[in-house]
């Protein structure tokens, strides 16, 4: 069983098992990548916000199932084995783009191998120029990821503090959390900046900090708008 949610960290492979921390938000989802083998018909579709952790875990299920990411961009040839195409919604409604992963998804089911797709929305909330395409589409296994809770955005935050070897106390992280946008992204962010902060002042991380570094960014969004 998958045990946490994988979250990339600069200078060490977080796109293991071990890296993973499942809470409500991801559990459906990481039971689905934990069983892949059993797929109805060899393909899922993840859906998710963006910031949920979709891609995350995809890389995940690619190194599990010995998948490689598939770019529609740049690639046009049918491909052989495991395969993760990543953001659905990046090809629909380009016909040609359409034709090609229509083909690809045909190609890999009738070999046998396993196809995951990530997608912000559900297939029947998009807009499809091919219907064949949206047909296979909307007859493959859904598994949706929901935004994280506080839960893993702090069990998250907890973590990153501990690979930098930075001692935070629950009371700032949980103070954090209650405030940031609830996305892996803005967690992973918020350490950064706060860690920085922190060793130029020369003082331990504080809720003070935490709302300085916040109200710069609302005070950033509000200039722009």
């Amino acid at each position: 069983m998958i045990q946490q949610l994988t979250f990339d960290l600069p200078g060490r492979n977080a796109l293991g098992r071990s890296d993973f921390f499942v809470a409500p938000s991801n559990e459906a989802a990481v039971q689905a990548i934990d069983n892949w083998q059993d797929w109805p018909s060899g393909k899922l579709i993840l859906v998710g916000p963006q910031g949920s952790g979709k891609s995350h875990l995809a890389e995940v299920w690619a190194n599990l199932a010995g998948a490689r990411q598939y770019d529609v961009a740049t690639n046009s040839g049918l491909i052989d084995g495991n395969l993760v195409l990543d953001g659905l919604e990046a090809i629909v409604g380009d016909a040609s783009k359409e034709e090609v992963v229509f083909h690809l998804h045909n190609h890999l089911l009738s070999l046998g191998h396993h196809l995951l797709i990530t997608s912000r929305s559900e297939p029947g909330l998009l807009t499809f120029a091919l219907p064949d395409l949206q047909s296979r589409m909307l007859g493959t296994q859904l598994v949706r990821i929901d935004p994280p809770d506080e839960m893993l955005l702090s069990a998250v935050m907890a973590k990153l503090f501990d690979d930098r070897q930075v001692n935070i106390s629950p009371q700032v992280i949980a103070y954090a959390v209650t405030r940031i946008d609830r996305t892996l992204a803005a967690v992973h962010a918020l350490v950064a900046e706060l860690d920085a902060l922190s060793l130029a002042r020369s003082k331990p991380m504080s809720r003070q900090m935490v709302a300085e570094i916040l109200d710069t960014k609302h005070e950033d969004r509000d200039d722009l708008s």
